[in-house]
């Protein structure tokens, strides 16, 4: 692979990920709410989770669920209605009083949540199969080729998620501090709601 074909597909995924989306909404609402180490979790997690999604896509699961309104509604409604439930559950356990960071035994939970919302995304494994034939040198070996733009755009994700995760956590003392946690809580379940239906709505598919 070239080396203007892979600047040009670094600045590509660097703008597409700077626009707000499903993952970094749940990150900035996951940071606020519980703290930076869930949210960094949880940021592992979505580089698993879109990893895992990258290597299908290598393999052509990705075209297939693209290619099968079932599967790809199937996976669509599993996503939007996990963030739902989560919604729900931070509603319902939000807590009355401000309570110490989640201790380290508890990040696997933030972890997997990550992952399984990646691995539920049906806009992942479309946004391999649109973009990464973009900048594939059919002259070249596929599989070196892939490899690189997955492992670029995984580094160039994880980045951006965990800068967002750390601005997030940086406003969270002055919102415990104005605020009621419990109302905090509740908010961030909202929002995270929110992200649901955001996630919902951009991948929906018009049928004719």
């Amino acid at each position: 692979m070239g080396g203007n074909s892979l600047f040009a597909f670094a600045l590509t995924a660097t703008l597409i990920e700077l626009t707000p989306g499903p993952n970094m909404g749940y990150l900035a609402v996951l940071a606020v709410s519980v703290g930076r180490r869930a949210g960094l979790a949880a940021t592992a997690g979505v580089a698993c989770g879109l990893l895992g999604v990258g290597i299908a896509s290598s393999l052509g699961l990705a075209a297939l669920v693209a290619a099968s309104t079932p599967l790809y509604e199937a996976l669509r409604w599993g996503g939007a209605l996990y963030l739902l439930w989560l919604a729900w559950q931070g509603w319902r356990d939000a807590p009355q009083e401000i309570v110490k960071p989640v201790d380290a035994a508890a990040h696997s939970k933030f972890f997997f949540r990550g992952l399984i919302t990646n691995l539920l995304n049906p806009k992942a494994g479309v946004f391999y199969l649109s973009i990464f034939p973009t900048f594939i040198d059919e002259a070249r070996p596929l599989l070196q080729q892939t490899a690189i733009l997955l492992t670029t755009y995984i580094a160039i994700a994880t980045a951006i998620h965990a800068a967002v995760v750390i601005s997030a956590n940086a406003i969270r003392p002055t919102i415990e501090k104005r605020a009621n946690t419990m109302l905090i809580g509740r908010i961030m379940a909202v929002l995270l709601a929110v992200v649901a239906i955001w996630l919902f709505y951009t991948t929906r598919r018009t049928y004719s």
